[in-house]
């Protein structure tokens, strides 16, 4: 028996599809099909994974016969130690999550709400320290108090985000193909809770700024802890509204696997330096966006006493909403050239 034969039979005899056999070692099915039919062969990490997954030696995965290496090994004795085996899977079952894709998207879809909403709460509380209405009076530390604030609150922010991202790229870089394990009742559940986020949501945001207005109004207050109370009223919303989008979002919905499985496949287009100019030129507008919306934001907060009623931050929201236009547009353009 050749590599070939061995692979079809330790599929075979686990009950294996070869989406399940790809997605565990981290390619497309269309390359196990591609082993399977001896027009490509894998690399030798990939052999190795093989050999561990399946508890044979690569001796006999592409040179021997691993029929007589199973029957040698039935209960999978390793140094001593008898070896977990692998778990069954059927062809006909419904389809499992072999992939750790929930417990995974699971983490990031908690990471990036809080991320986000730390960066807004830092600003918030940075917002107490606000020169007219300061609690700590009329003090030289009221500026440094602030941006004490505001930098925790971004490091914090950063420190949530970034990993986040990046052990995203990273899942989808070892698991670029995903099936859709999910049912209809959990895509049931899953638009409950968004509906509910995004009400919850709103009305966090609503009532913050149902405070700000009576802080104006009533007490004649429209600096200081009035900010603070509607920034940390929207940082909740944010969380609530990010987190439930991030359930059927288009772009990161957890049970959105179609678009996962397209978005890795663009991410390996991207990181094979094939995207098109139109990906391009929209990766290029957005990020000059967004370096230059902290800069407005930081010359507003430092240089200019916060802007206009102390929206300095809203730079990061005008720049986010046009980072948005632009991919949409880009989106647009892209159909339509490629009709």
């Amino acid at each position: 028996m050749g590599f070939k034969d061995n692979l079809q039979y330790l599929r075979g005899s686990h009950n294996m599809t070869q989406e399940q056999l790809a997605m565990l070692i981290g390619v497309s099915r269309q390359s196990v099909s591609k082993w399977e039919s001896e027009k490509a062969y894998p690399e030798m990490d990939k052999l190795l994974m093989l050999c561990d997954m399946f508890g044979v030696s690569l001796d006999d995965l592409v040179m021997g016969d691993v029929r007589n290496g199973i029957a040698m090994s039935a209960n999978h004795v390793e140094d001593g130690l008898p070896k977990a085996p692998m778990p069954e899977m059927e062809g006909s079952a419904l389809p499992q999550d072999i992939t750790g894709y929930e417990e995974h998207m699971r983490k990031f879809d908690l990471m990036i709400p809080t991320g986000v909403s730390a960066i807004i709460f830092g600003v918030s509380i940075g917002n107490l320290f606000d020169s007219d209405n300061s609690i700590l009076g009329n003090s030289d530390a009221n500026e440094v108090a602030m941006f004490l604030c505001i930098a925790i609150g971004t490091l914090v922010g950063l420190a949530l985000l970034i990993p986040a991202g990046l052990a995203h790229s990273a899942f989808k870089r070892q698991h670029p193909y995903v099936e859709d394990f999910y049912t209809e009742s959990d895509r049931a559940a899953a638009r409950k809770v968004l509906a509910i986020a995004l009400i919850a949501g709103i009305a966090l945001i609503m009532a913050g700024i149902a405070v700000n207005v009576w802080a104006d109004e009533t007490l004649h207050v429209d600096e200081g802890w009035p900010s603070t109370a509607l920034l940390m009223f929207v940082a909740v919303g944010v969380w609530c509204i990010v987190y439930g989008s991030m359930m059927l979002g288009r772009q990161y919905g957890r049970l959105d696997i179609a678009d996962y499985n397209k978005e890795s496949e663009e991410q390996h287009v991207q990181e094979n330096g094939t995207e098109s100019i139109y990906d391009k030129g929209n990766g290029a507008v957005c990020g000059i966006i967004m370096i230059t919306a902290p800069i407005v934001g930081l010359t507003l907060l430092f240089c200019f006493d916060g802007g206009p009623h102390g929206m300095f931050w809203m730079s990061w929201v005008i720049g986010g909403f046009l980072c948005a236009i632009a991919s949409i547009v880009t989106g647009l353009i892209k159909s339509t050239k490629s009709v």
